[in-house]
This record gives structure tokens, C-alpha cells and sequence, in this order.
């Protein structure tokens, strides 16, 4: 295709296009070889030389040609020299004249038509890159993943238990959850969020009279889930509904003032069976353990909490600390319950 492309440009425009594209590349080719002293980019380079060169000899016997044609012409019409004189005879009828062929475009007009059209590509592979939103801070890495946009959420249904002043929404929470000290509250600094997701939900067997936002970022090491439930269940109660449940490794503990709770529990693992003969038959097991924080929405504990759940899917947890970082970021963006 682009052979194709070639052949159809004007010769003064394809051979000075050949010859600064091949210069450039080629230059740069040996540049790169003789920086990482590998052997592979200096061939190539040398063949994109060898290109140009070529272009550079086919441009030298054109000009050479039209300097001799020029010359010939100027020496057959000049002024002295004797003219056979013809005999007279009845001037033959003169035939309709001829359209006038099309000028020729002069040959620098072409050759600046080239740079032009060159100028233009390198200026396009230049700024392209400059007018796309960064990838990262400059250092190639990709972008982090971003919560929803508020047309997005403008676009689902919220739940009538929403209309409440002091609820937040899932895409408020994510906001706040999703920074960029995440990974390093976390103990992985290096990572970014690969997905980052708010939701509306409501409580489970509350008729969806109960918010319950949900926020969720994933990292290539750790998931972090933070959720809000608007109930009234106080944290002493919520304690003692952990002697029914398989949490352990309960501990209380105090946040920004406010009661907390740490316990684990195992995150459910669904398997599915496509006939194969691989599975256990359980469609629903124990997956990897996460770790939780439950915090009470104010320092009186009225009721309601907010908890926080890390897991990662080798099974590995955080220490305790970077949960409890974690709520500190994402507590003062939820209103403490009114009395």
C-alpha cells in the first residue's frame, strides 16, 4: 500500500520525500545502535541510508539532465547561424491549432512542495502524542482507573433511601477511596487501580428501604471494598452478632473517636461447571480470607456503620494499620449520623 502511495507522487516530490525520511531514520537507527551497542538497529539504519543515497543519485542525474536539456535547446536557437532558404511554393493550409500543453510545475516549486507535505507528517507525529490526555507522569506508565462520572450516575435509578441529606452515594465514596496514596496505604506503592466502581445498593431483607452504597478499587495485589450501611444497628450489637457468624480474629478498637471493630472473614468463591468433569460440585465455597474494619458513623454510635474489607486473591492481608489509614481518608467525606 504504501509502495502503491509512492508511485503515484511526482518524482520531485517522492525522491526529496524519500531522502529526508530515510536521512532521519536512518541517523536516529545508528544513534540508537551505537547507545545500546546492538548490531540489529545499525542494519537497518545503514539500509535507510542506503535509500536515501539512492533518491540523493536519482535527484543529481535529474537536475544534470534538465541543466543539458536546457542547453540544447538554447544552442539550437541561436541568432547567425545560416538557414536553408526554402523555394517558394503555395503556402499550405495551416491546420487548427493545438491546445497548448499544461506547464510543467518548475522542479523547486516540487521540491518545496515535499518539505512541506514532510513538515506537516512530523509536525502531526510530534503533537499527536501532546494532544491526548497523559497516560501517567510522564514516565510511560498507565493511566490510573477512574470512578464514574456523574452523568453515569445521573443515569441509574437511586434508591428512594437516598433522598436522606446525610447518605452518601457510591460514586461519592469511591471519590473518596480511590486516591492516589492508596497503593501506598496498602504497602504497594508502585501499583495503580485497575478498575475503580461505585454503587447504590440498599441492605439485604430491608426492602431496599436502607442505603448501602458500595465503592470498590482493584489493584494487581489487593482488592478494597468500602461500603456504608444505614441501619441501626450500633457496634456493640454488631460484636455481638459476630458470636453467630464464622468471623474471627475480632478486636476492637477506636477510630477518629468513633467505636471499631476488626474481624476477618472468608470471601465466597464461585464455581462453575461446564461439564468438564473439573469441578467439586459446590457452586458457591470459601474463597481467600479479607480482612474488615467496621467503624461507627459517629462518636456517640447511634447506629449504622462504615466497614471496610481488604483481600487479595493469593490470600495475602495487609497489617491492620493500613486499614485503619484507610478509614481515616474516606471518613470525613461521610456526614456523621444526626441524633
Amino acid at each position: 500500500m504504501l509502495g502503491f502511495f509512492l508511485r503515484l507522487l511526482p518524482f520531485w516530490v517522492r525522491e526529496p520525500l524519500l531522502i529526508v525520511i530515510g536521512s532521519v531514520i536512518g541517523l536516529r537507527l545508528l544513534h540508537i545502535a551505537v547507545l545500546e551497542k546492538e548490531w540489529a538497529p545499525a542494519g537497518i539504519g545503514a539500509v535507510f541510508l542506503l535509500l536515501a543515497a539512492v533518491s540523493i543519485h536519482r535527484v543529481v542525474q535529474a537536475v544534470r539532465a534538465r541543466r543539458g536539456a536546457s542547453a540544447g535547446a538554447a544552442e539550437a536557437g541561436l541568432p547567425g547561424q545560416p538557414q536553408p532558404v526554402a523555394a517558394r511554393s503555395a503556402a499550405p493550409p495551416v491546420p487548427p491549432a493545438a491546445p497548448a500543453p499544461p506547464k510543467e510545475i518548475h522542479a523547486g516549486v516540487q521540491v518545496f512542495a515535499a518539505f512541506a507535505v514532510f513538515g506537516v507528517l512530523a509536525a502531526s507525529v510530534w503533537l499527536g502524542p501532546r494532544l491526548l490526555p497523559p497516560e501517567g507522569e510522564g514516565d510511560g506508565t498507565p493511566r490510573a482507573a477512574a470512578c464514574p462520572s456523574e452523568e453515569d450516575a445521573k443515569s441509574e435509578k437511586t434508591p428512594d433511601a437516598y433522598k436522606k441529606a446525610d447518605v452518601v452515594t457510591g460514586a461519592d465514596l469511591c471519590e473518596a477511596l480511590n486516591t492516589p496514596d492508596l497503593a501506598g496505604l496498602l504497602g504497594t506503592p508502585g501499583e495503580i487501580a485497575t478498575t475503580a466502581s461505585g454503587d447504590n445498593g440498599t441492605a439485604a431483607l430491608t426492602g431496599g428501604k436502607v442505603a448501602r452504597p458500595v465503592a470498590e478499587v482493584r489493584f494487581d495485589t489487593y482488592t478494597v471494598n468500602v461500603s456504608v450501611t444505614y441501619n441501626k444497628l450500633s457496634m456493640d450489637q454488631y460484636v455481638k452478632l459476630m458470636e453467630f457468624g464464622n468471623e474471627t480474629d475480632v478486636r476492637k478498637s477506636t477510630v477518629l473517636d468513633r467505636s471499631a471493630v476488626f474481624f476477618s472473614q472468608p470471601t465466597m468463591a464461585i464455581e462453575i461447571d461446564l461439564g468438564g468433569g473439573g469441578g467439586t460440585g459446590g457452586p458457591v465455597t470459601d474463597g481467600p480470607l479479607a480482612r474488615n474494619l467496621a467503624v461507627a458513623l459517629d462518636g456517640k454510635d447511634r447506629g449504622g456503620y462504615c466497614e471496610v474489607t481488604v483481600w487479595s486473591d493469593a490470600g495475602t492481608l495487609p497489617d491492620d494499620n493500613a486499614l485503619l489509614d484507610i478509614a481515616e481518608t474516606v471518613l470525613p467525606a461521610i456526614p456523621e449520623r444526626a441524633a
